[in-house]
């Protein structure tokens, strides 16, 4: 099985990249829709422990959590502790389900690949990029988003050039949606004819697996 690790800063297409596997029914691990899965049920508990203001209604709010870490950069740090260990667990058990029914290529959509070291647990990365000025077009028209937030999202980054300076693959998203699709076509067939050597090494349940690992969460 051929595992892909697929990232990109903020705005630069990773969803759209990610769906592009999906139509060729390659799965696709979604860290961010992991997480939100989180703060509605086993994290709610835990954060509000360490974060009592962010709870509303029994779950997580978003923008509540994301005005507590904002305000104090520590509070990352503790954040990271509680909900990275149960990212982990899932996207694990994600990775063995796969395996077990028989999945060629499985892809694991991770924001902060490089900087979490997910990236050495893959058989090859792929980074999905814009120029700057497309980046922060398309950041800016989400509702909720400003200039000073997304600085502070991507100064908890990897800077583009860093993250394609270390991919096996690069997509270029600045131009139309399909030559995007092309360049991912041509990916998914050059991989066809590769075998994966990650989930053997990394993955594998007879192997003792570690849910104790440092992690950056800075798209909360």
């Amino acid at each position: 099985m051929m595992l892909i690790g697929l990232t990109g800063s903020i705005g630069m297409g990773k969803s759209t990249i990610a769906n592009r596997f999906r139509s060729f029914n390659i799965p696709v691990f979604n860290s961010d829709e992991i997480v939100h899965d989180l703060y509605e049920s086993e994290a709610v508990k835990l954060i509000e422990s360490a974060f009592p203001e962010t709870i509303r209604n029994a779950k997580v709010d978003r923008d509540l959590l994301s005005q507590e870490l904002m305000a104090n950069d520590n509070g990352f740090e503790k954040l990271q502790s509680i909900v990275y260990p149960l990212v982990y667990k899932r996207k694990y058990d994600f990775i063995n389900r796969q395996f077990k029914s028989g999945s060629k290529m499985v892809v694991l959509e991770v924001p902060l690949l490089f900087e979490t070291n997910c990236d050495a647990k893959c058989d090859v990365n792929l980074v999905v990029s814009a120029s700057y000025n497309i980046q922060k077009a398309r950041v800016l028209q989400r509702n909720k988003m400003s200039v000073f937030k997304f600085q502070q999202i991507i100064s908890r980054q990897f800077s583009d050039d860093e993250k394609k300076r270390r991919a096996d693959f690069i997509v270029d998203t600045g131009q139309s949606i399909y030559n995007s699709y092309a360049q991912v076509d041509s990916i998914i067939q050059s991989l066809k004819i590769r075998n994966g050597i990650a989930y053997n090494l990394f993955w594998n349940p007879e192997v003792k697996q570690s849910f104790t690992h440092t992690f950056n969460f800075s798209e909360l």
